[in-house]
């Protein structure tokens, strides 16, 4: 990394066995193509088809994508980096069952998260997986025991972790020279507007609506609980805490070298909206871990963050602060260091496909992005039942509360189940 002088430098049983052998095929053969297939194609989705598709060695076997109406613009996006066009289909049983697709980019909504990732390493896929990893806690730890029981690389889509400058700023922290670091701020203001009421309607005819839901309760169909909005309903998403507090927790965690919170208490409500959405438009969420205390915040109606900034970390250290911005990060109040933003989002996509190639360890593996999704759950929890919780860290529990403990995983509708 650069700094400049004044820096500081420094499914299915049958599948089981499949995937050991496509690891090593894909070690041993760095320059071979890699063959993705993208699930969910509309937004974020139709974004990474055009980030890999871009790099050079790799091909968009598949769009998967139950809503018709989106794929055109995704087919476009392709064609504008290849000559062959991908196939495409709507179930991703069948995506997984293609034998020349080595990769599954999964940009579903969070409630197919882990089911898609679980099936692809079943099936001997490499998988990019958008955050929040997993729609509960329990299914996080299934992604990663999945990924490790059939040796298959999974990246996670907190592209900050491949950042330079942030890489620089865990060093610098774990370094010491920041010395103890007993408190860390995490925030978001979305200037969002409001996504109204809408009544329950018919399915659009171009939309397969039952493998939408997967395995999430059968519901009548509502525009407002379907396409962007669906983050904001407890049954697929995750709220505001999920859908941009994984990024800023993911790094303060990483930064701060910290692992599972001990206690997690939230408050916050529908305070500035009166629409459908179910969860907070405002919500404060504290994570207490052995020897410091992170916080989160999010205004999803306000126009102006923090520090001028509308994202933002910072980490408030014995010998001074340390505050990530637009232009990297920097010291203030005390020693003087820094460092310079620096692309992070394509060279996310870079450390995946190397990874499939040499297996290696990606630098957003599967484990840290479930235990730092994991810090979202709780907070969501904790605010669910408004009151504080004590976290097991070790066995993945809140101790004595079984009504919390329910909301750690979920029901699922048949035949879309986590496999155990």
């Amino acid at each position: 990394m650069t700094m400049n002088r004044r820096r500081f430098l420094g499914g299915s049983a049958g599948l089981a066995g499949m995937s050991a052998l496509a690891a090593a095929k894909a070690a041993d053969k760095p320059n071979e193509r890699v063959v993705l297939a993208v699930m969910g194609v509309r937004g974020r989705g139709k974004d990474l088809v055009r980030g890999f598709s871009a790099i050079d060695g790799v091909e968009i076997g598949c769009l998967c994508e139950v809503d018709g109406r989106v794929v055109p613009a995704a087919l476009k996006a392709v064609a504008a980096r290849q000559k062959q066009p991908p196939r495409v289909e709507r179930d991703i049983r069948r995506v997984l069952e293609d034998k020349s697709i080595t990769g599954l980019v999964v940009a579903a909504p969070d409630h197919w998260h882990a089911l898609a990732t679980v099936w692809a390493c079943q099936a001997g896929k490499h998988v990019y997986v958008e955050k929040p990893v997993s729609h509960n806690l329990v299914e996080g730890r299934r992604m990663v025991e999945a990924a490790r029981r059939h040796k298959c690389v999974v990246q996670v889509g907190t592209q900050r972790r491949s950042g330079a400058h942030f890489q620089s700023a865990a060093e610098f922290v774990r370094s010491g020279k920041l010395g103890k670091t007993p408190f860390a701020r995490t925030w978001i203001a979305g200037n969002r507007p409001s996504i109204g009421r809408q009544k329950d309607a018919a399915v659009p005819k171009e939309v397969d609506y039952s493998l939408w839901l997967g395995p999430a309760a059968e519901r009548p169909f509502n525009p407002n609980r379907f396409h962007y909005n669906w983050h904001w309903f407890w049954d697929y998403g995750t709220g505001e805490l999920g859908n941009n507090g994984i990024h800023a927790l993911d790094v303060a965690r990483w930064v701060m070298g910290l692992d599972a919170p001990v206690r997690i208490s939230a408050g916050g409500g529908k305070y500035f909206y009166d629409d459908d959405q179910q969860t907070p438009d405002t919500q404060v969420a504290t994570f207490d871990f052995a020897n410091c205390a992170v916080t989160w915040e999010h205004r999803i109606w306000s126009r102006t963050g923090s520090e001028g900034q509308s994202w933002g970390v910072i980490v408030y250290g014995e010998r001074g602060t340390l505050v990530f911005d637009n232009r990297g990060w920097r010291i203030t109040d005390g020693i003087e260091a820094s460092d310079k933003a620096q692309e992070y989002d394509r060279a996310h996509l870079r450390n995946f496909l190397d990874c499939i190639r040499s297996g290696q360890r990606p630098n957003a593996d599967i484990e840290d992005g479930h235990k730092s999704t994991r810090l979202c759950h709780l907070g969501n929890i904790a605010w669910r039942l408004g009151r504080t919780l004590r976290f097991d860290g070790a066995s993945e529990t809140i101790p004595g509360d079984a009504e919390a403990n329910r909301l750690l995983t979920r029901n699922y509708r048949k035949p879309f189940a986590m496999p155990g």
